[in-house]
């Protein structure tokens, strides 16, 4: 049954992504990546791995979503047609990709108990989480105090990611507002 909603949900986020390239008008993009990150957040719960779940989820569907209908309240609808021929970006992702699934050929399988994460790491994290916090899960455990500074970096950068977002919103909004003209226009009076 884990195999079927693996594949289902596999099928799902690949139907979505070719959706999201044929697709020009924005708003449906926008839209249609905010259900990419929600079916990535599900394919990510049936793997047993929730707290990263619920980041993308939260960071992927949420936060970005509601970024990017921003930005696109203050821009174009549709994309601008282009002229460009896409032949090289489209061989520099097959390249691209092709590298990625030769890099990961000689992986272990997945969930292998002889990997060096199972013999080395894990069972030293799962020895000494007891003993150094006695927090009963592992993984906030290990998010919250092993890899604590991480998780603050990690903050940090989404949070610094997020103000430059915000400022680069209002300075496009003061762009529009000026106009040929370069004085500013005030919304609350109207033209006649």
């Amino acid at each position: 049954m884990e195999t079927f909603i693996n594949i289902a949900l596999f099928s799902m986020l690949a139907a979505t992504a070719l959706s999201v390239v044929r697709t020009r008008s924005l708003f449906a993009i926008v839209a249609l990546s905010g259900v990419f990150s929600l079916l990535s957040a599900l394919l990510f719960i049936t793997w047993d791995a929730v707290d990263v779940a619920f980041t993308e989820a939260a960071v992927g569907a949420g936060i970005s979503t509601v970024l990017m209908l921003g930005t696109l309240a203050l821009t174009s609808r549709a994309e601008k047609t282009s002229h460009k021929s896409n032949i090289i970006p489209l061989l520099a992702v097959i390249l691209t990709g092709a590298a990625m699934i030769y890099g990961t050929l000689d992986m272990p399988n997945f969930g292998s108990a002889d990997t060096p994460v199972q013999t080395h790491v894990g069972p030293d994290y799962l020895k000494q989480i007891p003993e150094d916090i006695d927090v009963p899960n592992a993984v906030t455990a290990i998010l919250a105090s092993y890899r604590g500074y991480d998780t603050l970096g990690e903050t940090a950068v989404v949070f610094t990611a997020g103000i430059g977002v915000l400022m680069l919103i209002s300075g496009l909004r003061r762009r529009r507002r000026t106009g040929v003209t370069g004085k500013d226009v005030d919304d609350t009076k109207e033209t006649t």
